[in-house]
């Protein structure tokens, strides 16, 4: 009997299931006494007895774990809502100190009322919410044409903030097929990718693997057991281009027909067939090494048939345990010429040892680079399979995951610690080998109470409590489960770890963009703050009426905004180190900017007022005012796009969403101020070609000190 449990234990291969006794506590994947739940049956039969039901059977233990496991806010979620209520609680006492001030200068209520509600309308980002949505949307489009299909708009951002990827390994990090690595023959071992069908001892170890073998390969398919599998892949890649219409291997199965077999049997570990070979009748065998050469008294070595000594045995079997101990696994194959007679079990005596063939699912070609990516951007990638622990650490250990000073552990190991001991125990473990859904659960709790971001991958039923424990759950688009992909914030459409990479670079981009957009808000609502506050503890009339502040708020803030969020991505945000759990939004440095580059423009504005004022009265000062806070906003966008100058920088001109915004903004400015018909509705004065090239200039001064600043702070 074998059965499927890749749904439970992330196993790809069928696990072949015997009636015997296990005394001591094993894996879910090593108990090979019991059939579960959720699994499939794929060969043989057998009558089973029933010991759990319902919630009490494997697949029901996951149910509830998947029941009591709770979704996470990302980083920029909790730390928006942090960000929001400071925000609106400073400009909401500051909007009340300016109404108090007003009222103290002789205002009426009504209209200083109306003034600090006009002003907590244009210094309160409200669209920010809006924007963050749009940013995040058209991440998801990116990350869709890159095969990452986004199920939660919130897991884009988050997928920037990832310190730890738990990634699975089948299908993920290797190809999810097994590929023949080494020959064994004539007593040497040879590269299967340096072997050639010239050479008659591989042409005889190739032709008996595809012969005493039930897999075919078919332009729409791949039929059979992965291990037989990958013997026909090697014969048709060995003679490649020699065939027109039928493959390599079924070229030699029709030339040599099978004619009887000895179905595989798990008590022999063999399998065998016979075919007319050169007019001789011939027993091909495959099996285990070990015991094919208990049944074998002859070896073939460059063509010549000699006698297999105890020394020849055990070099043999010591190749056979060095293939192993690599997590290869090996398959031996051996011959001999029969009579007539129908063949039996005995028949597979006094054998002649031909060779060995040794194989692996490969890691992913592209694999070992995205862990050296992920390494290079301080994030730490761990494998968590069911698989064993040698082959496990084999793959590893290519790719760059296992490296020295790191340890590959199998999940009962972790059986006996406490949470806390846990927490200690998960920096010195890169490889966690049969392990079951509660020591996945465990693994990312562990890391995500040290404050690390966590990315989970799986395909399985058993993989789901942990895809949605994590912060960014990543369910596989071909082999996953559609328990996984329900509970996974992510699916690949190739099932490639390489592809995780991409989006968390994705994401990276995703938040900088966000955070330039929020800088934008900031620090040119703190510009309009800053000059209303000046005139009031001036004794100014005030510099702006509420029509000047809705009208910057709905065309300077969100269209530029939104522009900054869509900026293009760049390739250098995978050079820094995941930003801390706990940062927020405000950090110093955007803190330091806002208020600096707010207090230039600022000046500016005001600056533009005095000048209004010297050519006329307060509502010629009012228009110089709003039309330079207005123009300075705009061209403040481009500041923006980097922390460095960009000035006559090509990154200026890379963002035609920003040139548009800035070309509308422009042109509905323009109109206000030089159409007489929207005077009065804007509460503006007709402004004379002086004045108006003053508030170009001041507006054009306020970008280039702006600049400057970056420069000095660089």
């Amino acid at each position: 009997l074998k059965v499927n449990e890749s749904a439970l234990t992330g196993e790809s291969l069928p696990v072949e299931k015997k009636d015997c006794d296990i005394k001591e506590d094993v894996p879910l994947g090593d108990r090979i006494n019991m059939v579960y739940s959720g699994s499939f049956v794929t060969y043989g039969r057998a009558k089973v007895l029933v010991t759990e039901t319902g919630m009490n059977t494997e697949i029901g233990k996951i149910a509830s774990l998947l029941k009591n496991t709770a979704e996470h806010k990302t980083p920029l979620q909790i730390s928006l809502d942090s960000f929001g209520k400071k925000l609106s609680f400073i400009i909401l006492v500051i909007c009340a100190g300016v109404f108090l001030l007003n009222m103290v200068q002789g205002q009426s209520v009504i209209r200083s009322f109306l003034f600090a509600v006009a002003l907590a309308v244009a210094a309160i980002p409200e669209a920010l919410s809006s924007i963050v949505t749009i940013v995040l949307a058209f991440g998801t489009q990116k990350m869709a044409k890159e095969n990452a299909i986004i199920r939660k708009l919130q897991a884009v951002e988050g997928l920037g903030s990832v310190s730890i990827i738990c990634s699975d390994k089948t299908g993920t990090l290797t190809q999810n097929k097994m590929s023949i690595i080494d020959l064994y023959y004539n007593q040497e071992s040879r590269k299967a990718k340096d072997s050639s069908m010239a050479d008659s001892m591989v042409k005889k170890l190739v032709t008996s693997s595809v012969l005493c073998n039930d897999a075919a390969i078919t332009k729409e398919a791949q039929t059979g057991d992965p291990t037989e599998i990958a013997f026909v892949s090697l014969s048709d890649s060995l003679q490649k281009g020699k065939t027109k219409k039928d493959s390599a291997t079924e070229i030699i199965r029709k030339k040599y027909p099978r004619e009887e077999e000895i179905p595989f049997d798990s008590d022999r570990k063999l399998m065998s067939t016979v075919h007319t070979i050169d007019g001789k009748r011939i027993l091909i065998t495959k099996g285990a090494v070990d015991v094919l050469l208990q049944r074998s008294e002859w070896i073939e070595e460059r063509n010549e048939i000699l006698a297999l000594t105890e020394e020849g045995k055990a070099k043999i079997q010591s190749q056979n345990e060095a293939y192993s101990k690599e997590g290869l696994r090996v398959l031996g194959f051996a011959y001999k010429e029969i009579d007539k007679q129908p063949i039996s079990i005995e028949t597979e005596n006094h054998l002649v040892f031909l060779g060995m063939m040794s194989m692996i699912d490969p890691p992913r070609e592209e694999s070992k680079e995205a862990v050296a990516e992920c390494i290079r951007a301080g994030i730490r990638p761990i494998m968590i399979t069911g698989d064993h622990k040698i082959t496990a650490a084999a793959i590893a250990r290519q790719i760059g995951i296992l490296t020295d000073g790191y340890l590959a552990v199998e999940g009962s190991e972790i059986d006996g610690l406490s949470d806390e001991e846990l927490q200690d125990f998960v920096e010195s473990v890169a490889v966690y080998a049969r392990v079951t859904p509660e020591h996945k659960i465990r693994i990312v709790r562990a890391w995500q109470q040290k404050g690390k971001i966590v990315a989970m991958t799986g395909d399985g039923v058993n993989d789901a409590p942990a895809l949605k424990q994590a912060d960014v759950g990543v369910a596989m688009g071909i082999t996953g489960t559609e328990v996984a992909k329900d509970a996974a914030s992510m699916i690949l459409t190739d099932d490639n770890f390489a592809t995780i990479v991409k989006a968390v670079e994705n994401g990276r981009n995703v938040y900088h963009n966000i955070k330039k957009s929020i800088q934008f808000l900031l620090s040119g609502n703190m510009a309009g703050i800053m000059a209303v506050v000046y005139a009031s503890l001036a004794g100014l009339a005030v510099p702006f009426a509420p029509v000047h502040l809705l009208f910057i708020n709905l065309l300077t803030d969100s269209l530029p905004a939104i522009a900054l969020g869509l900026d293009p991505h760049a390739k250098d945000v995978m050079e820094s180190k995941p930003r801390p759990k706990k940062e927020s939004v405000l950090t110093k440095r955007l803190v330091l900017d806002v208020v600096t580059e707010g207090g230039i423009i600022a000046v500016m504005t005001m600056l533009a007022y005095y000048i209004g004022l010297e050519h006329g009265e307060a509502g010629t000062a009012g228009t110089m005012a709003f039309s330079v806070l207005c123009l300075s906003r705009l061209l403040h966008g481009f500041s923006c796009k980097s922390e460095k100058p960009v000035l006559f920088h090509k990154e200026m001109v890379n963002n035609r969403f920003l040139f548009g915004a800035f070309f509308i903004g422009l042109i509905f400015l323009n109109a206000v101020l030089l159409i007489p018909g929207l005077w009065q509705v804007f509460q503006v004065t007709k402004l004379s070609p002086q004045l108006l090239g003053c508030v170009y200039g001041l507006s054009l001064m306020s970008l280039i000190l702006v600049q400057v600043a970056k420069k000095i702070r660089e």
